[in-house]
């Protein structure tokens, strides 16, 4: 059995860690609010687009574009969101290994080249240990401070090598944020876009527009403009996901610390115990043999 200084020192050192959790915790809790909120603030935009495209969409059924373009796929790339640093639970092991999953799938359908464009430390790491792909670098500081002009140099970049065949599929990988407790791993094809109107997003949107020059050329404007907005919004919900899987996180860790402390202090109080019976053992026997 452990001395009582052992015990003890190992409570100090839960309760060290304990109060660790319980601040990473906190500082979470606040990220994630302005996660929320900056979710919050594009959302508006975001969905009045979006309903402006099923608008036309939905009057333009043969409106065909250039990011809709379905073609034999043999180029691939996937725009990939991650943390920067772990303590989030299983976040990044579960973005690695769906990556992986997507690039076995692709593999077996013939596809010849995979290119990854990793935001996030962690899964630009795990890319570098991936054999056969090439990884293009994208700023790391993207994944803690999402920036609408960062994240749009490699929706530029990949829509451009789109437009020009170099990539016949866009495939992005992220986490959507449902509550702070659930964070769904999303698979998503990018590019070609689908153009099929969606009717209940066209109903609500309501009133008509006076179009000039036509809705054709209204539309090849705005795609960009919504697939840009896509991307953004997939990296704002990557970073809220990231924070509200550290809170859950830490407050499983806080909760195994107080576990472990209250068997720990049980422990204690029996070594205690156990130590001054032995002692009053040992005081009446002495006495006992000084009569005797």
């Amino acid at each position: 059995m452990a001395s009582l200084k052992e015990v003890k020192a190992r409570i100090g050192s839960v309760n060290s860690t304990k109060k660790i959790t319980g601040a990473m915790k906190m500082v979470s809790s606040a990220k994630l609010k302005k996660a929320q909120m900056a979710i919050e603030n594009i959302s508006p935009y975001q969905s009045r687009l979006n309903g402006i495209l099923n608008n036309f969409l939905a009057t333009e059924s043969d409106f065909q574009s250039d990011f809709s373009a379905v073609r034999e796929v043999k180029n691939v790339a996937i725009v990939v969101f991650s943390s920067n640093s772990s303590l989030c639970g299983a976040y990044n092991s579960n973005v690695i290994k769906e990556l992986n999953n997507v690039i076995k799938a692709e593999r077996a359908n013939a596809v010849q080249n995979i290119t990854v464009y990793p935001v996030g430390k962690k899964v630009k790491d795990a890319v570098s240990k991936i054999a056969g792909i090439e990884s293009v670098p994208v700023s790391v500081e993207l994944a803690d401070h999402p920036s609408f002009e960062g994240i749009s140099s490699v929706t530029n970049e990949v829509m451009a090598k789109f437009l020009d065949k170099s990539y016949d599929k866009v495939i992005v990988i992220y986490h959507h944020l449902k509550n702070t407790a659930v964070q769904k791993l999303t698979t998503e094809t990018f590019l070609p876009i689908n153009l099929e109107a969606d009717e209940s997003a066209s109903a609500n949107l309501g009133g008509d527009y006076i179009v000039e020059p036509n809705k054709a050329e209204i539309l090849e404007s705005l795609l960009p403009k919504a697939l840009r907005t896509k991307m953004y919004a997939c990296l704002l919900d990557s970073n809220a996901s990231e924070h509200g899987a550290r809170v859950v996180a830490m407050q499983v860790a806080t909760d195994n610390a107080n576990e472990l402390i209250n068997e720990l202090t049980v422990l204690y109080n029996k070594t205690r115990q156990q130590a001054i019976t032995s002692e009053l053992l040992d005081i009446v026997g002495g006495a006992a043999a000084l009569q005797n």
